[in-house]
């Protein structure tokens, strides 16, 4: 009874804080129920002949930077879109974005404003916390990463033997490795085709010994520059790498203090630390899988790419951002996507989304993706505590095409369950060279087989052979552009930034906090400490800890 008083008043006074939106479940609105009761769509049946490339023409949605939205082989239709924006407009969508935006306080689980949009970009009020204007700290901060990477690549800032670093490796975990190291990846041939190539980018993530000593031996440890990312600056994966860096530069001969600079937050004891050559600074504002548009992302990008590269990279997020404020489900992809994806959820009953990005640059980008969404949208409580009846976050998965198509697609195919896709395609490569094998290009075969599987998936195939028969009706969309730039990049992970965002405003849930990688945490420590019993000791024993 206490809790539920608890849970009550809590919902009150945050109802009284932020007075321009309601924050209720899915399953009070009325625009959900009159949902569940429209009319199925059959992709099978949409997409088939003449009607198909209507649809394709139709169904597209322009993103920012050359990009497009197509969702022609979704399960929808006129009626289903008109009823889509009633759930936005009833949802709220739009306002409780501006209320994230001018910086109210939608972290409910631990009291904190969101500002990961504000690292690239203006969309409303200026934003003070504890006197300061965010925006303008955020822009200092990159500022002086600008600076500090320009000298790094100039000379004037060197190893402890003066010799010019070529290579900086970034000692992170979850969101301080995912998003930074999808990004550099997705952008490594980019550079080099373009001459914008400044420095070989590495990352150190996870604890185990083997993950560090295989990238150290994989660099010439004297003229690499070690980038430590911990906000607290105690997260214990990080810390440990970080002491193992260390050991491998004094057994260089080398000062730790001269290779090493740190990424965290302004009261962490790394902020004033003499270990490293310089700090730059992040808030709790700004959520780990969120962080990568801010110096968690910029200083190693900076580094490897040049602070331009990584301003048009934020400037194409900025671009994707404005479009997710638009009122208009049909005209704002974000928004459209996520709604696609909670009837796809809640109402068709999918459990999982697969993210197949046809370019081998994004190949981490899926992986990205699922600590973005799944730790995001994994809850079955409320913002206020109380537990849902419905469900929530769907599984994210995916592998870049075509090896995708030698591996799991086959489930995607003819498995008992139907799981949705989200393709990711360009017109064009990066290295802008191809070669014509057997009358068409290498970009063109790839282009060919995406195209290929959005109708195979959508219109199935008949066959008397039954092992051979592809039932189709399996839903898709489309990312397409013209090429992956800097600024596509950006605009890409805006996209589902926000499209994960509105998810979370249309279940009603805190897509900020992350309560649920703590429990492990406590654990461990528990373990190392000898502090165990039951099954826990057992399988420490188990385990010779």
């Amino acid at each position: 009874m206490i809790r539920k008083v608890h849970i009550a008043m809590h919902r009150l006074v945050y109802q009284e804080e932020i007075k321009m939106v309601k924050w209720n479940n899915l399953d009070t609105l009325s625009a959900f129920a009159n949902l569940e009761k429209a009319a199925k769509v059959s992709v099978k049946k949409e997409m088939a002949g003449e009607n198909g490339a209507l649809r394709v023409k139709k169904y597209s949605v322009p993103m920012a930077e050359g990009l497009a939205y197509n969702y022609a082989a979704k399960a929808v239709n006129d009626e289903l879109l008109d009823a889509f924006q009633k759930l936005a407009d009833e949802a709220e969508l739009a306002g409780k974005f501006e209320e994230l935006y001018n910086g109210e306080v939608i972290n409910t689980g631990e009291k904190r404003r969101v500002l990961h949009q504000l690292t690239r970009g203006q969309l409303g009020n200026d934003v003070v916390a504890d006197g300061v204007n965010k925006r303008e700290f955020y822009v200092a901060q990159q500022s002086n990463i600008a600076k500090f990477a320009n000298d790094v690549h100039s000379g004037a800032i060197v190893n402890g033997n003066g010799e010019k670093f070529t290579t900086v490796v970034q000692i992170g975990i979850g969101g301080s490795d995912l998003g930074p190291r999808a990004i550099y990846l997705a952008l490594e041939n980019w550079a080099k085709a373009t001459g914008n190539f400044k420095m070989e980018a590495k990352f150190i993530s996870n604890v185990d010994p083997d993950d560090a000593a295989a990238v150290l031996n994989s660099v010439d440890v004297a003229h690499s520059i070690f980038v430590l990312v911990s906000k607290s600056g105690t997260t214990l994966e990080t810390l440990t790498n970080e002491s193992f860096v260390k050991d491998a530069l004094k057994k260089a001969g080398l000062d730790a203090s001269k290779h090493m600079i740190a990424v965290t937050s302004e009261t962490s004891p790394l902020a004033k630390s003499s270990d490293y050559l310089a700090a730059f600074f992040m808030d709790d504002f700004i959520g780990g899988r969120f962080s990568s548009c801010s110096a968690v992302g910029g200083a190693v990008l900076s580094l490897a790419f040049g602070p331009e590269v990584f301003a048009r990279f934020l400037d194409g997020a900025a671009a994707e951002d404005k479009l997710a404020t638009n009122r208009n489900v049909k005209e704002n992809p974000e928004m459209l996507d996520a709604i696609i994806g909670v009837y796809e959820r809640n109402i068709l009953g999918f459990p999982a989304t697969a993210v197949l990005p046809y370019s081998q640059a994004l190949s981490r980008f899926p992986a990205h993706l699922q600590q973005a969404d799944m730790e995001s949208n994994g809850k079955s409580v409320n913002r206020f505590g109380e537990p849902l009846n419905y469900v929530t976050g769907p599984v994210i998965f995916g592998e870049p095409g075509t090896n995708g198509q030698h591996s799991f697609y086959q489930l995607l195919h003819q498995g008992t369950d139907i799981i949705p896709l989200q393709f990711i395609g360009f017109k064009n490569s990066q290295i802008g060279t191809d070669v014509d094998i057997q009358g068409s290009t290498s970009q063109q075969k790839l282009c060919a087989n995406v195209a290929a599987q959005i109708v195979a998936f959508a219109c199935g195939k008949d066959d008397e052979n039954n092992n051979k028969k592809f039932e189709g009706n399996r839903p898709s969309s489309i990312i397409i552009g013209e090429q992956l730039t800097p600024e596509a990049m950006g605009a890409i992970l805006s996209h589902f930034e926000n499209k994960i965002m509105f998810q979370g405003f249309l279940w009603n849930v805190n897509s900020f906090d992350q309560e649920g990688v703590q429990l492990g945490k406590v654990l461990a420590k528990k373990v190392l400490a000898h502090d165990t019993d039951g099954a826990l000791k057992e399988y420490s024993d188990l385990l010779n800890i």
